[in-house]
C-alpha cells in the first residue's frame, strides 16, 4: 500500500489545517497514524486511529486541538489540526500500522509511510 499525504502549508498561530492521506489500496483492516518530524529529531507519533475507528490516541501536546478520522470506503485518513502553534511546525507523515489493531498500537508496528507534507506555523 502506498500512502500520499496532502494538505500541508504555511499558516499563522491559531489557524487550522486538515491533512489528508490517500492510500493506493484498502486500509480498512489496519491501524493508521500520523507522525511528525523536525530537523535533527526522531519521527514521533502524533495521533493514531484503530482499524475500526473505535479507538484513537493523541500525544498530550495535541489533545483537544487535533482530531484524526478515517474513511475506509475511500481509503483515506485525515488529521484535522486546530489552534496551531509554532511548535507544531514539522513534516507530517501518514503511516500504516498492523492489521486488526486498536489505537495507540505498538510503536514499532508501522510498515508503510508516505513522503510527508510540510506544516509551518508562524507566530
Amino acid at each position: 500500500v502506498q500512502l500520499v499525504e496532502s494538505g500541508g502549508g504555511a499558516v499563522r498561530t491559531g489557524d487550522s489545517l486538515t491533512l489528508s492521506c490517500a492510500a493506493s489500496g484498502s486500509i480498512s483492516r489496519y491501524l493508521m497514524a500520523w507522525f511528525r518530524q523536525t530537523p535533527g529529531k526522531e519521527r514521533s507519533l502524533v495521533a493514531s486511529i484503530g482499524w475500526n475507528a473505535r479507538t484513537a490516541y493523541y500525544v498530550d501536546s495535541v489533545k483537544g486541538r487535533f482530531s484524526i478520522s478515517r474513511d475506509n470506503a475511500k481509503n483515506t485518513v485525515d488529521l484535522k489540526m486546530n489552534s496551531l502553534k509554532p511548535e507544531d511546525t514539522a513534516v507530517y507523515f501518514c503511516a500504516l500500522g498492523r492489521p486488526w489493531t486498536a489505537a495507540p498500537g505498538p510503536r514499532g508496528g508501522f510498515t508503510s509511510w508516505g513522503q510527508g507534507t510540510q506544516v509551518t506555523v508562524s507566530s
